[in-house]
């Protein structure tokens, strides 16, 4: 008999009956546990891509979820090239993360008269319940922002389990400066990032 160590669940099945039965409580606790790694493999690889949804699918997709499932969500506008890149790195990053839910969706199906100040807007979720955000060109990591940046900003709220070892640092200084705003403009464009807060399908 081939020793069950080296059987995957269909060929430990096959040969249930030519064990000892010394040895059948090994192997079913073998069995379980190659059945845990085969159900753990599944879960992790149920995305693997970045999708675009719209505004109506908000909830379903975003805070409908199961507990374990950390969702991200660009809000992006298509005419802004930082949110083109954000989009790049982020279909990167769901390949290499497929447990995690990476999803984009148009700002204006989402929020409407959302500020282009706040974008890109990068939203993080678990179980419904909003637990990091970036907004803005500055906080996103500026124009220059390298995919294992971006990662790495995900890492430290603790949204995916990196493999870097430490913070990427850019070769490039980033001379991107936002203009400068009055007063007036200032507090309208924080009220409309805030509205972030509350997608109009919520």
């Amino acid at each position: 008999v081939k020793p069950y160590e080296r059987m995957n669940l269909e060929e430990l099945q096959e040969a249930e009956d030519d064990f000892e039965e010394a040895d059948r409580s090994a192997v079913e606790m073998y069995r379980q546990q190659c059945l845990q790694e085969w159900k753990y493999l599944r879960r992790r690889q149920k995305y693997g891509e970045l999708r675009e949804i719209c505004g109506e699918r908000y909830v379903k997709e975003v805070t409908n979820v199961p507990e374990d499932v950390w969702v991200i969500i660009h809000l992006y506008r298509s005419s802004i090239p930082m949110c083109l890149l954000v989009n790049e790195h982020l279909s990167l990053l769901a390949i290499k993360f497929p447990e995690v839910k990476f999803l984009k969706a148009i700002v204006n199906s989402c929020i409407h008269n959302y500020h282009d100040r706040c974008l890109p807007t990068i939203l993080v979720y678990q179980s419904g319940e909003m637990k990091g955000r970036f907004i803005g060109v500055a906080e996103c990591g500026g124009m220059y922002l390298q995919v294992e940046e971006l990662e790495q900003k995900l890492a430290e709220v603790r949204k995916i389990e990196t493999d870097l070892e430490e913070n990427p640092k850019k070769d490039i200084k980033n001379m991107t400066t936002l203009p400068v705003r009055n007063s007036s403009a200032h507090e309208d464009t924080d009220t409309k990032c805030n509205d972030v807060m509350k997608p109009r399908y919520l």
